[in-house]
């Protein structure tokens, strides 16, 4: 089955895809509140390659990052939805603050985050360059973000 591993199982997958000549896609981030802008996302990051492993920020991990309201889907149904989505074939959860350590033990062919990243400030690019990959960045389609969805709901549905 694919969906949720563990670094150990994505370190052996990495290994075997390597072995097929297939080049490994990773991307990261919370994914709080799934909406069209993070499908389009991965569709656009899995037409890069031939696998797309996405780093999931644990729940801890998330609220170190954006504050104790966050996240609004907890961890096991973020990574549910992800995994469910067609593009994607593997998730594996971090729990630090940035995927660093996750991409210098999996090594991806391409590293991809959203064209709101400049390359140079892309973590991990050092790594994935240095072992001949590629960094790329995905121009958003629409001006969808998780805290635009969550002021419109406050918004619309204060007293």
């Amino acid at each position: 089955m694919n969906g949720l591993k563990t670094l150990d199982e994505i370190k052996s997958i990495r290994k075997k895809l390597r072995e097929e000549k297939k080049k490994v896609v990773f991307t990261n981030g919370c994914f709080d509140l799934i909406h069209a802008g993070h499908v389009d996302y991965m569709i656009k990051a899995k037409e890069l390659g031939d696998v797309l492993i996405v780093g999931l920020n644990s729940d801890s991990s998330v609220r170190r990052i954006k504050g104790d309201k966050r996240p609004i889907l907890k961890e096991g149904e973020r990574v549910f939805i992800i995994s469910s989505l067609k593009p994607v074939d593997y998730v594996v959860l971090f729990d630090e603050d940035t995927p660093a350590k996750l991409i210098s033990e999996i090594i991806p062919d391409i590293l991809v985050k959203g064209a709101d990243w400049s390359i140079e400030n892309i973590v991990g690019r050092d790594v994935v360059e240095a072992n001949g990959g590629e960094v790329k960045t995905i121009r958003f389609v629409n001006d969808q973000s998780t805290s635009k969805i969550i002021k419109y709901i406050l918004d619309k549905y204060k007293s």
